[in-house]
């Protein structure tokens, strides 16, 4: 690859620290020099091809660190259970992670996957068969009969979706290893799910902590992060003691479980877009209005703990839901910087850093992009506009100019042909209320 001199930027280096002006060399898939161009090495300068930034920002790529890629945006849990199939899930997952990186997405953790089609899809695009962002992937979630948020459609025993149901602790050795031999980065537990005549806020705790810590030695011992959908004060507690990595959600805390969670600085990933969605836009896809509350009333309850967490030194990472009607892929990458400048008051450098530096440990990769400085992968994006002042900017497609993945420039267009619907594959809602004899005007006996 050759070379690549970016002048005359607003840099934005992805530590939450002021913007600067400054060129910034590439050099192979590497950032070589960020400075003042005079003093970069000539011989490297001399062969880059050069880039006049004047009037725009440089900045990380976006790093996404709660993303279901191969789910294909369903509108309801039976649509991802059972209108799924596995050769085709694969093909369609190959065509919309381009979409993450055309909206400024270079890297992204996806924790479970329907069937095992993350580790392939991460082999594919690391191994060049398919263009897509750094990928890291988890496998099944983790879940008992009783967790996750399917209700009646999860099993008591097997595999369905993205879930396999463990019921004892050797199962849950068992599954975890077959996950690691497959060649998973992260494991993922379903800790919270609901339940009917649900009467506890937030989700019931659905393993015991001495499972949540099988789960985390077996993972451990091997090499292998955990990390838990967690949407309740005790089961963040439980994952915390039993050595989960990170926390998905982690809202609900109370008192007690702040203080273990700064204690242990274990990363949060709240994920808010998608309650933010569908509070705020939900009435315009015909959902539930008591649904949309809820998810209105999580943000606006857990947000003040989440703002302590962070300010009391806990790395918070942003996160989309993307794969879900409600959050489609390549669309609200963004959304979760939103949500952190307004309902927990960080100011946009803060949530930028939160959606790069710190997006970096989803990766498992802490020491290598995310921020903007010499020596890191030069994973860039070009915005025209100062995300530092408003995050909004960069869910503008149009404001996109330029992304870099390993110092190689991406084609931005969209090539593919338009999508045609395919059969079976999406459920049809073919009526939004029970039809009765008098609506049909049939009052004959």
């Amino acid at each position: 690859m050759t070379a690549t001199l970016i002048e005359h930027a607003r840099v934005i280096d992805g530590t939450g620290a002021e913007p600067f002006a400054a060129a910034v060399l590439i050099d192979g898939e590497r950032i070589a020099a960020v400075g003042d161009v005079t003093r970069f090495d000539p011989n490297v300068v001399a062969k880059a091809q050069r880039i006049d930034a004047r009037g725009l920002s440089l900045m990380p790529g976006l790093i996404d660190a709660h993303c279901h890629i191969t789910f294909d945006e369903p509108s309801s849990n039976d649509e991802l259970f059972f209108h799924r199939r596995e050769g085709l899930a694969a093909i369609i997952a190959a065509r919309n992670v381009k979409k993450l990186l055309r909206a400024g997405v270079t890297g992204f953790l996806d924790a479970d996957c329907i069937f095992d089609l993350g580790v392939d899809l991460r082999d594919a695009i690391d191994a060049g068969v398919i263009e897509g962002p750094r990928m890291a992937t988890g496998g099944n979630a983790l879940l008992t009969s009783v967790g996750g948020t399917a209700g009646y459609l999860i099993p008591d025993t097997g595999r369905r979706g993205y879930a396999n149901i463990v019921r004892t602790r050797d199962e849950m050795r068992i599954e975890v290893r077959r996950q690691i031999k497959l060649g998973v980065d992260w494991i993922k537990v379903h800790v919270t799910g609901l339940i009917p005549r649900q009467r506890k806020l937030g989700e019931i705790q659905a393993f015991s902590y001495d499972e949540l810590r099988t789960v985390c030695d077996t993972a451990h011992e091997l090499g292998i992060p955990v990390t838990g959908h967690c949407r309740s004060a005790n089961s963040i507690s439980d994952a915390v003691r039993a050595g989960f990595d990170m926390i998905l959600h982690g809202t609900f805390m109370d008192d007690a479980t702040l203080e273990l969670v700064v204690e242990h600085k274990v990363p949060l990933v709240p994920t808010f877009a998608f309650q933010a969605n569908l509070a705020k836009y939900g009435d315009r896809v015909g959902a539930d209005p008591g649904l949309m509350e809820i998810f209105r009333r999580e943000i606006e309850a857990s947000a003040p703990m989440l703002r302590r967490a962070y300010d009391a030194g806990v790395p918070l990472l942003c996160g989309s839901e993307s794969g879900f009607s409600l959050t489609p892929y390549g669309e609200w990458h963004h959304r979760e910087l939103e949500v952190f400048v307004d309902a927990l008051g960080l100011t946009p450098l803060q949530a930028i850093r939160c959606a790069t530096f710190e997006c970096s440990r989803a990766l498992r990769l802490d020491d290598d992009v995310g921020h903007v400085a010499p020596g890191k992968l030069a994973d860039l994006l070009l915005i025209d506009g100062d995300p530092s002042r408003n995050v909004s900017v960069l869910g503008r497609r149009e404001r996109i100019k330029q992304v870099f993945l390993g110092g190689r420039s991406i084609d931005l267009a969209d090539r593919d042909p338009p999508r045609q619907p395919i059969s079976g594959w999406r459920v049809s809602a073919y009526s939004q209320r029970i039809l009765m004899r008098d609506d049909a005007g049939a009052n004959d006996a």
